[in-house]
């Protein structure tokens, strides 16, 4: 279990330092460009996703996720100690992660964002990023489908959703801590987290429907 919660731990860290440093260069190199800065920040994202899920997948599950973590959970794979250990190790690497590309580019170690990010629209998002999200695991055969699968549906939901789909409320504690263009208001954070808990109901629903179709077929 310690290994698996280190490889949770340690992955949750690196995920977050990659949004949120890519974040950070890409601002700076975009020159005022948001669609360049927003193209280059999904590319590294889902690069470092992929490559995380491929290195961890097989001890923890790669997770990085607490909302996945309580649908592994219900489903019986994980129990209520290790679901809390878990989620513990999520959240305090995804601040870490925030603290890493902070000082890697020689800002304020904690820096609470002042980007506001509320209302309806990006909460639905961050529902329907999440229930994509979280459909799309139940789905995956193997950790090796789900190292492409993943990746492309969030890259794909940073566009089409209005919140740039953060679908994880670890990371989004974590890019609460960062000024930068990937921040979060802290006082936006908890209606996201919300929202995403939401949204991995309904990706559980949606999971169900889709396991009995394809069994009738």
């Amino acid at each position: 279990m310690g290994r698996r919660l280190l490889a949770e731990g340690l992955g949750a860290l690196l995920l977050a330092a990659a949004i949120i440093g890519s974040g950070i260069m890409a601002e700076r190199l975009a020159d005022g460009n948001l669609a360049v800065a927003l193209l280059a920040n999904t590319g590294a994202t889902m690069a470092a996703l992929a490559t995380l899920i491929a290195i961890f997948g097989p001890i923890s599950g790669a997770h990085f996720n607490p909302v996945v973590s309580l649908v592994a959970a219900a489903n019986g794979d994980l129990r209520a100690p290790q679901l809390a250990g878990y989620i513990a190790v999520q959240i305090a690497g995804c601040c870490a992660g925030a603290l890493l590309a902070n000082a890697m580019f020689e800002l304020p170690l904690v820096n609470a964002s002042t980007h506001v990010r509320t209302g309806m629209a990006q909460w639905l998002s961050e529902s329907v990023a999440t229930a994509g999200l979280v459909l799309v695991v139940l789905t995956s055969p193997s950790v090796r489908e789900a190292a492409w699968r993943v990746p492309a549906w969030i890259g794909a939901a940073y566009w089409f959703t209005a919140s740039t789909s953060f679908a994880n409320p670890a990371i989004t504690i974590g890019r609460s801590l960062s000024d930068t263009f990937a921040g979060i208001r802290p006082a936006d954070v908890p209606w996201f987290i919300v929202a995403q808990i939401a949204g991995g109901v309904a990706g559980v629903l949606l999971g169900r429907v889709y396991h009995v179709n394809g069994t009738n077929d």
